[in-house]
């Protein structure tokens, strides 16, 4: 049984993943969705001409893992795609936050993405492909998103370490690191009006961001990161010296 997951997929990027899957691969036999959200996972769900399985999980739940698991070692599908997209961010100084919110962010930016590929990975087929989602916060660390930068550094590094084990596999890893898109992270993150930075910034349309690293994946590439702006922030990222860019970065 073919199949593509796709984890964080009711709103924002995911859903515009699950929407370009089904437009690219409709040879899939099924594509699984999953989220906390059941009822958007269902709604998704209907009308869909490949068959969707809906898994309402939280992935900062070690109780998830296992199930996801259990499920996989029951079905032993062939994964020909995994999106790796589930993530939480939270824009605020950390000594104005609490200890909570800020390791939610770590067990779901980094366990859970580490959990549910480690899980997959024995199920992934030749010639298949992992997208995990980074971001441009991967590239420097930013003040005020501290924890949320720090995980996306780690999600960049774990895709390209994982790229290089699994090429005599056959089975590409993607990292994508976009920058902003209009989608309810910018809410959930707190984000919306309270960052002269992100007000400044051009925005990735989050479909283009999913059928482009699409592409990407299924041509071996091994780092997305969409716009000519942002592709130059990564470039002054590596020139100049991380205290510099933290202040130009800086939310």
């Amino acid at each position: 049984m073919n199949i593509a997951i796709i984890t964080g997929a009711s709103a924002g990027l995911g859903q515009a993943f699950y929407d370009s899957i089904v437009k690219r691969y409709p040879d899939l036999e099924q594509i699984w969705l999953i989220a906390r959200r059941a009822d958007r996972l269902a709604a998704m769900a209907q009308g869909c001409p490949i068959p969707v399985e809906v898994f309402p999980l939280d992935l900062t739940a070690e109780a998830s893992y296992a199930a996801f698991e259990a499920r996989l070692a029951a079905e032993k599908p062939a994964v020909q795609i995994f999106i790796n997209n589930a993530g939480l961010g939270e824009l605020n100084d950390m000594i104005d936050s609490d200890w909570r919110t800020q390791t939610r962010m770590v067990d779901l930016n980094c366990r859970g993405l580490t959990a549910m590929a480690t899980a997959v990975l024995p199920f992934m087929a030749k010639g298949g492909f992992i997208i995990n989602i980074a971001s441009i916060a991967a590239f420097a660390p930013t003040a005020r998103m501290t924890v949320y930068s720090a995980t996306k550094a780690f999600d960049l590094h774990l895709s390209r370490g994982l790229r290089e084990e699994l090429r005599p596999r056959g089975v590409n890893v993607l990292a994508v690191c976009p920058g902003p898109m209009a989608t309810e992270f910018l809410s959930v993150a707190d984000i919306t009006g309270r960052s002269a930075t992100f007000d400044r910034l051009p925005y990735c349309n989050p479909q283009r961001v999913a059928d482009r690293a699409l592409v990407k994946a299924a041509a071996g590439r091994g780092v997305y990161t969409p716009t000519a702006f942002f592709k130059f922030y990564r470039v002054l990222a590596k020139l100049l010296p991380t205290a510099l860019v933290m202040k130009l970065c800086k939310t």
